[in-house]
């Protein structure tokens, strides 16, 4: 009998709350991105605000992450970045993980998905990377900004690009307008 090995699963999460500006740019990207063909393999999720939700499902074995959510690092509206967990520290000590299933930010989740793995067996995701994008506002109010809004296919485009990369080579230090890769 021959038995074939299953195929590595990867998870685009777009998470954020489309309540709050460009906060749902995760959101708004995931949407972007399932109306692209993508591998069988790939799975993408809008998971919006529901961060328990992640990390529970993210105990039903992937391999990959990638994350979509609006990441303020201090650049200018709308640009995108490339963050590798593994190479922005790891993930945090899930002491002092809060439960607030609205308020959960993706250190956070990841955090408690460290937690549930440790207590059921199961394995988290071997490779996590989060795109996102440098906000205009969060503030209360439905519609992304403009630049960030613009961003959106980009960020689509660029998923596509880190999909098409196999597992475990790094995602480079080569930026291109509007991205920018830091760890």
């Amino acid at each position: 009998m021959t038995t074939t090995a299953a195929r590595p699963r990867t998870l685009v999460a777009g998470v954020g709350n489309i309540f709050l500006g460009d906060d749902g740019f995760g959101v708004e990207a995931a949407r972007a991105l399932a109306g692209r063909p993508l591998p069988e393999d790939v799975e993408v999720a809008d998971i919006g605000i529901r961060g328990v939700h992640l990390a529970y499902r993210l105990l039903d074995g992937y391999d990959t992450l990638v994350v979509l959510d609006a990441t303020a690092r201090g650049g200018e509206p709308g640009t995108l970045y490339v963050i590798d967990a593994a190479e922005s520290g790891g993930r945090p000590s899930p002491d002092g993980v809060p439960l607030d299933g609205h308020r959960m930010s993706p250190d956070a989740v990841l955090a408690l998905l460290d937690t549930l793995c440790a207590g059921t067996g199961a394995v988290p995701p071997r490779r996590t990377l989060v795109v996102g994008c440098e906000p205009a506002t969060v503030e209360e109010g439905i519609g992304l900004s403009p630049r960030v809004a613009a961003a959106v296919p980009e960020a689509a485009r660029l998923v596509v690009g880190l999909l098409g990369e196999p597992v475990g080579e790094p995602v480079g230090d080569t930026p291109f307008p509007p991205l920018r890769r830091t760890p």
